[in-house]
């Protein structure tokens, strides 16, 4: 059965990823030279719930379900956790544990 939410996690992972190559301060505030302080916290709010959202979605591709079964709930989460660690360093994603 196709899961309904891929297409929407897609969506936010590409927003991520390009919210996390944006500059931490908006364009206004660059050019003028006049970032506020509360203006670059909230930059580097977005940019972290971002990064936490594709770390989310990862996570979800490789077999975690957040709203799931949590009867294995650390086991579960340490196998998708492996699987990301492995695909980023290029290597084939490990067996799951029992």
């Amino acid at each position: 059965m196709l899961n309904v939410r891929t297409a929407p996690l897609a969506v936010i992972a590409l927003a991520a990823a390009a919210l996390v190559t944006m500059p931490c301060t908006p364009a206004h505030a660059q050019e003028a030279g006049a970032s506020t302080p509360k203006q670059i916290k909230k930059a580097e709010r977005k940019a972290a719930r971002a990064k936490k959202n594709a770390e989310l979605s990862d996570l979800e591709k490789n077999g975690y379900n957040p709203a799931g079964e949590q009867t294995d709930y650390p086991q579960n989460l340490q196998n998708a956790q492996r699987r990301v660690n492995a695909e980023k360093a290029g290597q084939p994603a490990p067996a799951s544990a029992p």
